[in-house]
């Protein structure tokens, strides 16, 4: 069987449409007969759609760059590897997996990149209407450039692009709060539902962890990983909530925040900080980033637990 290594004989994203629909109308229901825990607001959810729809026409308008640079960097390949070989698919369901750890993780510890995918964060809800609030400017921020050296290696550009999708079709589902824990042996290598609420929390405890697409197990070895808990259920949303479901804001609020402060960056440092500075950075250290919201909740939890001092003697 030959195969075009360009154009992707099918697009799992696309053929996946039917079930998202079905899927949330579900859930919906199942949550209105309190059957399952599924909370939906008509306007966040609404937003969360429009998100998705205009996600795929920016990804029109810059798809044809990405598909030539990925494209171009194949022509270089190091190796010739077939489309029809099991190992390939095994390979590169890995590669494409650990690729997507680093851009996600990218993607939340760096502010350029945060300002692109800040908007799938923006939702006070979860559910799996929330996993298509998709960004609008992912192509512009540059993410993609992190799969070009799986066109060198020599994975053609259609596998690519398989891989990909199968990775945003798997991690739809976990978008949900109708599941709680799946069984152990899975929890234990699977991105699933309680490790993604983990990731979508607010929580100071949860902030910054399990960047997984499909396996967990990147997390894990790269010390990222946080387990959901029962005595602290996640609180979704950002540090510092929208308050509003206006979509121009939801798509580009933290790009304007960005060129705000860069006006007033008096040097080369101070511009640097305010773009590939974590989030919240700041020249004078004033406003919160992620690794301070943690100390702070770490220095009370440690308070908690030391014994009240003892009342003096009458």
């Amino acid at each position: 069987m030959t195969l075009d290594p360009i154009k992707p004989a099918f697009d799992p994203v696309t053929l996946a449409i039917p079930l998202f629909v079905i899927t949330i109308v579900g859930e919906i229901i199942l949550g209105r007969l309190r059957k399952a825990k599924a909370a939906y607001e008509p306007r966040d959810t609404a937003t969360s759609l429009m998100m998705g729809l205009g996600s795929n026409i920016a990804g029109l308008l810059t798809g044809a760059v990405v598909i030539a640079a990925v494209v171009g960097v194949w022509q270089f390949r190091i190796f010739d590897i077939p489309m029809t070989a099991w190992w390939a698919w095994v390979a590169i369901f890995f590669l494409e997996d650990l690729t997507y750890y680093w851009f996600h993780r990218l993607s939340h510890e760096r502010r350029f990149w945060w300002a692109s995918h800040v908007n799938h964060h923006s939702s006070q809800h979860y559910n799996l209407a929330t996993a298509l609030r998709q960004t609008w400017t992912g192509g512009i921020a540059g993410t993609w450039l992190l799969w070009l050296p799986l066109a060198l290696i020599g994975f053609p550009p259609a596998m690519i692009a398989i891989q990909k999708g199968i990775s945003l079709v798997y991690q739809y589902w976990i978008h949900t709060e109708a599941i709680g824990k799946m069984p152990r042996w899975f929890e234990a290598v699977f991105n699933t539902p309680s490790h993604h609420r983990v990731h979508h929390a607010r929580n100071p405890r949860y902030l910054d962890a399990n960047y997984a697409g499909i396996l967990i197990i990147w997390d894990k070895l790269f010390g990222t990983f946080i387990p959901e808990t029962d005595e602290e259920p996640p609180r979704y949303g950002l540090v510092k909530n929208l308050g509003d479901f206006n979509i121009l804001r939801v798509a580009f609020h933290e790009w304007i925040g960005i060129g705000k402060d860069l006006m007033t960056a008096r040097s080369p440092r101070e511009v640097l900080g305010y773009l590939f500075g974590p989030p919240g950075w700041s020249p004078d250290g004033s406003r919160e980033t992620s690794k301070t919201l943690k100390a702070k909740w770490l220095a009370r939890q440690e308070a908690a637990k030391e014994p009240a001092p003892p009342l003096a003697a009458e």
